[in-house]
């Protein structure tokens, strides 16, 4: 019979982390608050303090020093209550600072807790990973230790590639998270396409390359080669038609094996005829999911401000698109949780009703005129804070092109630590979303549509510029939608 005491264990091994005269390790984090430890418990814990401390030269008091400021005091204080005592507290955890543990967790090689934050944040927080997924995407790849994160993203991607593809910063993906994506069979992306944008990705990597393809050494080829020399075999170059191998791909053919070149060139005229190299499977196609959308279709939108056009042009301002994505390829569904005139235009339901919500747009229609006025909030809308500030990289305000409004206007966060307010609550009552006072909705007599002005357009300081000639201005109506990226 074995008996096992391990409560009292992990809470005696806690209490000997708080003991301060037998430590022998200073951790000093990012904002420089230090924490004490045992450099026998961490060395037997985390791989990573093993290697760190055999390196580090004790002080006068054999006390070694570990600087780590790019981790926050929060998450080394639950690693170390991990290390010592096997305890991880998740409660009211908002799922970026869980991502944060996660990363923080693999850089100490600690693999047990980074595989269950891992598991935990595809089984509980799917809706934020997909909603800040440029973020985890690249973040994941950074490391080879993400499998099942890299799986999720990857089926995401493989049916929505434009998300990775057509980003302004896709020259800049890792290569271990090209090759993963060329791996797929179901890629969504015609064969000569994906050739187009390996090749860009390529030439990218090398600045020295000339920009005119006919000013281009052998020397030059060689280097692009060398640099695309994981990507160019999962190209599935026998299912390209003639036409794209003869425009697209021949400029390059001295990039790829000779025997290849002389291949394809038999495959277009005896096509029967057997090849030496090896002939990958056509991707798959998914069926289109997406059909084009009749009037009647549209009407169905769960609202009664914007139409699926602004969908379209909010979800390509989230993804930092340059260009508008098609109605037949949002890769966000709008999910209705707040409209004034179902719910009431007191401030205080915006909180009650959106507060724990991540990644919301807010929507205004302008009394007596045309204009569409929203934001973006990529974070949570908080109702239980005493009033704080929060930092959005990503969240923007809006003017939407509707009727006589000929052109949208698209202001991004610019005072990042600024982006959004989350107000206490004894201002509930009287204030509603605020987008770094630039855009925000109060009411001293507590209803939106009643109180003139409710909606302030401020000084843009916080933002690029402001999405209203005027300052203040009534609403008739407002909605706060809940953005969802689509799997399927």
């Amino acid at each position: 019979m074995t008996l096992k005491f391990f409560d009292n264990l992990s809470r005696n091994l806690i209490e000997l982390r708080n003991d301060k005269d037998d430590y022998d390790v200073i951790i000093i984090v990012k904002n420089e608050k230090s924490f004490i430890a045992h450099s026998n418990v961490l060395k037997c814990r985390s791989p990573y303090f093993r290697k760190e401390l055999k390196n580090i030269i004790p002080n006068e008091n054999s006390i070694k020093t570990i600087n780590k400021p790019n981790i926050s005091d929060e998450i080394l204080e639950i690693i170390l209550k991990y290390i010592y005592g096997g305890i991880v507290d998740l409660k009211n955890v908002e799922a970026k600072f869980m991502f944060d543990l996660m990363i923080a967790a693999n850089e100490f090689e600690i693999e047990e807790l980074t595989k269950k934050l891992e598991n935990l944040l595809i089984e509980t927080k799917s809706s934020w990973l997909k909603s800040h997924f440029s973020l985890v995407y690249r973040s994941i790849f950074s490391e080879n230790n993400f499998k099942d994160l890299e799986k999720f993203c990857n089926d995401i991607v493989a049916k929505y590639p434009n998300l990775i593809f057509d980003a302004e910063d896709f020259t800049s993906l890792q290569e271990s998270a090209l090759v993963s994506l060329l791996e797929r069979d179901d890629l969504q992306l015609e064969e000569v396409v994906i050739w187009e944008y390996i090749v860009k990705w390529g030439i990218s990597q090398n600045s020295t390359l000339p920009m005119d393809l006919k000013e281009w050494t052998k020397e030059n080829f060689t280097t692009l080669k060398t640099t695309l020399q994981k990507c160019l075999p999962l190209i599935r170059y026998f299912h390209i038609p003639g036409t794209d191998v003869l425009d697209k791909i021949k400029p390059y053919k001295k990039i790829l094996d000779k025997q290849l070149w002389e291949d394809l060139n038999q495959h277009f005229m005896a096509p029967e005829k057997p090849v030496k190299s090896i002939i990958l499977p056509p991707r798959t196609t998914l069926v289109q999911e997406l059909p084009t959308r009749t009037t009647t279709e549209q009407a169905k939108l769960p609202s009664t401000i914007i139409t699926y056009e602004h969908v379209a042009e909010i979800s390509c301002w989230i993804d930092r698109k340059s260009s508008t994505y098609s109605l037949t390829n949002i890769p966000y569904e709008f999910q209705l949780i707040l409209r004034g005139s179902i719910n009431g235009f007191a401030p205080q339901t915006f909180w009650d009703t959106c507060h724990g919500h991540v990644s919301t747009v807010v929507i205004m229609k302008v009394k007596g005129t045309e204009e569409i006025l929203g934001g973006y909030n990529p974070l949570v809308w908080d109702a239980n804070t005493g009033s704080r500030w929060d930092r959005a990289d990503d969240s923007f305000i809006f003017s939407l092109k509707n009727g006589n409004i000929q052109n949208s206007i698209l202001s991004r966060v610019k005072s990042r630590v600024y982006a959004i307010y989350n107000y206490p609550k004894a201002n509930q009552t009287t204030h509603g979303p605020n987008f770094g006072n630039t855009l925000f909705m109060y009411s001293p007599s507590s209803n939106f549509t009643v109180e003139n002005d409710s909606v302030r357009c401020g000084n843009p300081g916080c933002y690029e510029n402001s999405v209203r000639t005027t300052g203040h201005c009534s609403i008739v109506d407002y909605e706060v939608f809940k953005v969802i990226a689509k799997t399927s």
